[in-house]
């Protein structure tokens, strides 16, 4: 992942702010040249700096409104095969790789209760996993952010 300057996180704060922005109404806010923008959003789309858009559609929106953390632990040599399998399931948002007990924590989400029993089945259904331990997001305090760290990197460097 290539490091961004102050102008790129200028702009990507900008976008936080109002996604729907233009590159022109971006060149005008900051100040910067219409094709300076236009490459720079291409560069940071390029890198993989932006994320894709699906990320920003909530699953709730289209059912999903039981959330849950799955603890997977994996036979030690199946950690590749169980994130591949893993990535197969639809309800299945994120896998990270954890060092400790557990090996994988698995984002999921699910219609209902009954639901989410079937999705475990299916987790603990794949060749390598060892045990699964399940707990339900019961609220969100903070969602994902990352503006307060761009107004970090979009402030001038101290001399």
């Amino acid at each position: 992942m290539p490091d961004i300057d102050a102008t790129d996180a200028r702009l990507l704060l900008a976008l936080t702010e109002d996604p729907r922005a233009s590159v022109m109404a971006l060149s005008q806010q900051l100040g910067l040249a219409r094709g300076t923008v236009q490459t720079r959003l291409a560069r940071l789309e390029g890198n993989g700096v932006l994320a894709p858009l699906d990320q920003r559609v909530r699953p709730e929106s289209l059912g999903y409104r039981l959330g849950a953390y799955m603890s997977v632990q994996v036979a030690q040599r199946g950690l590749a095969e169980v994130s591949d399998a893993l990535a197969q399931l639809p309800e299945v948002l994120e896998v990270t790789g954890l060092s400790g007990a557990t090996d994988l924590l698995v984002h999921v989400v699910a219609l209902d209760a009954d639901h989410l029993w079937r999705i475990t089945e299916a987790v603990l259904a794949i060749p390598g996993v060892q045990r699964v331990d399940t707990a339900l997001a019961m609220r969100r305090f903070v969602d994902r952010r990352v503006a307060p760290l761009l107004e970090r990197a979009a402030e001038p460097a101290a001399d």
